[in-house]
């Protein structure tokens, strides 16, 4: 399991991608939902047992949790701590409903629901803020997750090839950027399902926009260290976010 690679190399805290369970057509999604807190269910079972085994802290990208709606789970974030236990919990917001110029449709409507708040967690000292995938193209959910205390944004996605080649590393940075955090984004790569192409490219940015580390073409585990030290410098130095006016 690649928990277990993340933890040898020292990671206190592995972000999955979106996705991580099921990867299939949008109808069937509801299948393999879970009552988000019900510990006997395989999927948070997993992945507690991981953070538990390794004392850190797993923060589940998009999982399938099950909803009053008979046919639509909600896409969740769940956050599990060094004991097993799920701490946080975000459900998607923005749903990715598209036609893209390749010829792919995607209809996340039809399988998942939407939620509707902004959800920051504190770990290891840093307010974490949630979101996933589609979520990247809205700063004003950063905005407002900023506004709560996050200092690290977590972009756990599937992006198609299409758009991430493309809109990938410049929208990760711009969220960086404008936000002053720390964006830790992990990524589905390869081909699944239905001809679905996914980009990859796994990556953590500092708050000055800088690329400190990237996953290759290929399945692999991406690790950096994020130092306070330098968001406060780059917070002081540029007090962007002190000078908002709207």
């Amino acid at each position: 399991m690649l928990i277990d690679v993340a933890a040898a190399r020292g990671a206190e805290v592995v972000l999955l991608p979106e996705n991580l369970a099921y990867m299939g057509p949008e109808a069937g999604k509801f299948a393999s939902a879970e009552r988000l807190g019900d510990a006997s269910q395989p999927i948070q079972r997993a992945l507690a047992e991981a953070a538990r085994a390794h004392g850190i802290h797993v923060i589940a990208g998009g999982i399938p949790e099950r909803s009053d709606d008979q046919r639509r789970p909600y896409n969740t974030c769940a956050v599990f701590s060094k004991s097993g236990e799920i701490i946080a919990s975000y459900r998607k917001i923005h749903l990715f409903d598209v036609d893209l110029a390749d010829g792919t449709t995607l209809r996340e409507s039809a399988g998942s629901l939407a939620g509707k708040d902004p959800v920051v967690v504190t770990i290891g000292g840093f307010g974490f803020g949630l979101s996933i995938c589609y979520d990247l193209r809205f700063p004003e959910l950063y905005r407002a997750l900023v506004d709560r205390g996050a200092e690290v944004l977590v972009v756990p996605a599937a992006f198609t090839l299409h758009t991430g080649k493309d809109h990938w590393h410049v929208l990760l940075r711009a969220r960086a950027i404008e936000s002053q955090c720390f964006v830790v984004a992990a990524a589905q790569w390869g081909k699944h399902p239905q001809g679905r192409t996914t980009y990859g490219h796994s990556l953590v940015v500092d708050p000055w926009g800088t690329v400190l580390a990237e996953a290759p073409d290929r399945i692999g585990v991406v690790v950096a260290d994020l130092v306070r030290d330098d968001l406060r410098r780059v917070r002081t130095s540029l007090p962007s976010l002190r000078h908002r006016r709207l």
